[in-house]
């Protein structure tokens, strides 16, 4: 049995939040949005966001490196601004291809940046030098994931594919015909033998990695867009979210699905769900919505 309690509903973006990025501090989380704001909010002071910065165009990622206190922000047809978060200023700038950026991942010293004109880029952390661009497709890449592992990284494609990288080398490993539209969701289980993706298709599907990839389950779990995933601190739940304005937790060994947080059961979002992410604190999900709002969740099992 679930119990799902609506803590609270920030508010203070004047444009659709799309990004969400967890900190060193488990109180602590950012946000990002299409009005360029980037917040960091505490969970223990409900709705006291302190502007961390604020860039030209909407911003659909963030990255935080733990080990210098740095947040990266991925502004759309800009590029990159690596921020200081304990003086709050900007210590590099990164010019890059006026694009939309998705999706930003950082493994050891590399940062790997999904661009909409289909390329991956990848850049030294220390150095801000660009190490690689990763030409894959004519269309956008929406989504990345890390598997150190394998060795390997995945990337989700407009193109309706997910294509699998050496992490090394960076070479093509594998092309899976994924879905029947642009993949925007990937996460790598916490043990890494599977892969999960969410696609504009609604489906959820499951990916053994041990076996190549192949497809180990296929479950119809939205009826819109799945916009992003994440697991729970434990490890043996995971959570939805979608432009149908859901949040849903699943078990993430049977992949059956538990409950759903939607506005008719919980006063839930009005309208899509872009980000999600599953905090260490009070076993709280953190939800950013089109709707101008990040809501709360506790869970109890």
């Amino acid at each position: 049995m679930i119990k799902v309690e609506k803590i609270d509903s920030f508010t203070g973006h004047r444009d659709c939040v799309y990004a969400l990025e967890k900190s060193d501090d488990v109180h602590h989380f950012f946000s990002a949005a299409g009005d360029g704001v980037v917040v960091k909010w505490n969970l223990q002071k409900p709705d006291v966001g302190e502007m961390i910065a604020k860039v030209g165009h909407s911003v659909y990622a963030l990255a935080y490196l733990s080990n210098k206190n740095h947040l990266w922000i991925l502004e759309n047809f800009e590029g990159i601004h690596v921020i200081d978060i304990a003086n709050k200023q900007e210590i590099s700038t990164l010019k890059m291809v006026a694009t939309n950026y998705f999706d930003i991942q950082i493994y050891q010293n590399m940062a790997f940046i999904a661009g909409g004109d289909g390329v991956i880029s990848v850049i030294e952390t220390e150095s801000y030098n660009f190490i690689k661009h990763i030409k894959a497709s004519e269309m956008s890449v929406r989504c990345l994931a890390i598997n150190p592992v394998e060795r390997e990284f995945a990337a989700g494609f407009s193109d309706y594919s997910i294509k699998i990288f050496d992490l090394q080398t960076f070479e093509l490993k594998k092309v899976i015909a994924a879905h029947q539209n642009s993949v925007f969701a990937l996460k790598y289980s916490p043990d890494f033998k599977y892969l999960f993706s969410g696609s504009r298709d609604a489906r959820l599907k499951i990916w053994d990695v041990e076996k190549e990839y192949v497809l180990e389950k296929e479950i119809v779990a939205h009826t819109f867009a799945i916009n992003y995933i994440d697991f729970s601190p434990d490890y043996k739940y995971f959570a939805t979210c979608s432009m149908d304005k859901s949040v849903k937790i699943w078990d993430a060994e049977s992949f059956k699905l538990f409950k759903v947080i939607d506005r008719a059961r919980h006063a839930g979002h009005g309208t899509s769900v872009n980000k999600l992410i599953w905090t260490k604190y009070d076993n709280q999900i953190v939800s950013a919505s089109d709707d101008r709002t990040i809501s709360v969740w506790k869970i109890n099992f």
